[in-house]
C-alpha cells in the first residue's frame, strides 16, 4: 500500500485529492496538512511514501517544508511531489534543488496524478524532458555555477555519460539500450552517481548537470534524439523502439 500525505492550504483541494487517491486499491491517504509547518511534523510522525506538497501556502510554504523533510535522514525514503499552478516557478526549481522528486501542475488529469504517485513510490524515472528541462534551464541559467567540480571529478567517464542521459530524460532501460548495457548495470551507474554527488534522486542529478555545465540548454534535446534513433543491438522490433522524450505529455518530473 502506498501511503500518501496531502499538503495544501485549501481544504477543498485536499478533499478532492483524498477522494481520488483513496478510491485506488493500492493507495491510502494517511494524513493531511494545511501548511508547511504541519506538513513537516506529520511527515516525521507518519513517514509516508509520498508527499503531495503545495508549493505556495500562507505561513510556512511548501519550499521550506520540503527542505525540512529532505534534510531529515530518517525521511530519506520519503518522496515529495510538488503541486504548482505554473510549470515555470522559481519555488519549484528550488524545491527540486532541495530534493523534491518532481512536480505536478494542478490541472493534471486524475489518471496522470495516480500514475505519478505510483511511479514515484516505486522509484521509477519520471523526468519529463520537455517541462523539467524548461524549468531547470530557466532558473539554473540565472544562478552562478555550483561548485561541484570536486564531486564531478569523482565520477568515471561512464558515470558522466549516464548523468548526461539522465539529464536528457532517459529511463534506466533507455540508458541501457543506448549504452549496450543491462538495465541493472544502468541502475547501478545511476545509483553510484547519486551517491558520489550527494544527490537525493534523479531530479537533483538533472539540476546538478545544468548547474555544473556538464550539459547546456538545448544540448539534451539533441542527445536524446540521437539516443532515440541509435541502432539497437538486439532486434528491430518496432514495439521496442526507444521513444523520443518529446512524445511524453506529462508535466510531472522527478525520480
Amino acid at each position: 500500500m502506498i501511503r500518501v500525505l496531502l499538503v495544501d492550504d485549501q481544504a477543498l483541494v485536499r478533499g478532492g485529492l483524498r477522494a481520488l487517491l483513496d478510491a485506488q486499491p493500492d493507495i491510502s491517504v494517511v494524513g493531511e496538512a494545511g501548511d508547511g509547518a504541519a506538513a513537516a511534523l506529520l511527515a516525521a510522525d507518519l513517514v509516508p511514501d509520498v508527499v503531495l506538497m503545495d508549493i505556495r501556502m500562507p505561513g510556512v510554504d511548501g519550499l521550506t517544508a520540503t527542505k525540512t523533510i529532505t534534510a531529515d535522514p530518517r525521511l530519506a525514503d520519503v518522496r515529495i511531489v510538488i503541486l504548482t499552478t505554473f510549470d515555470l516557478d522559481e519555488y519549484v526549481f528550488e524545491a527540486l534543488r532541495s530534493g523534491a522528486s518532481g512536480f505536478l501542475v494542478k490541472d493534471t488529469e486524475p489518471v496522470e496524478l495516480i500514475r505519478a504517485v505510483r511511479a514515484v513510490a516505486t522509484g521509477d524515472a519520471l523526468l519529463s524532458p520537455r517541462a523539467t528541462r524548461s524549468l531547470v534551464e530557466e532558473y539554473a541559467a540565472r544562478a552562478k555555477p555550483a561548485d561541484l567540480s570536486p564531486q564531478l571529478d569523482l565520477l568515471t567517464d561512464r558515470e558522466r555519460e549516464v548523468m548526461t542521459l539522465v539529464a536528457a530524460g532517459l529511463s534506466n532501460d533507455q540508458i541501457a539500450e543506448r549504452l549496450y548495457i543491462s538495465p541493472t548495470t544502468a541502475k547501478t551507474h545511476v545509483s553510484r552517481t547519486m551517491i558520489k554527488l550527494g544527490a537525493r534522486d534523479r531530479a537533483q542529478l538533472v539540476v546538478y548537470a545544468y548547474e555544473t555545465g556538464l550539459v547546456r540548454p538545448g544540448w539534451t534535446d539533441r542527445r536524446a534524439a540521437r539516443a532515440a534513433s541509435f541502432p539497437r543491438p538486439l532486434d528491430c522490433d518496432p514495439s521496442r523502439q526507444l521513444p523520443t522524450p518529446g512524445g511524453f505529455r506529462w508535466t510531472m518530473h522527478g525520480r
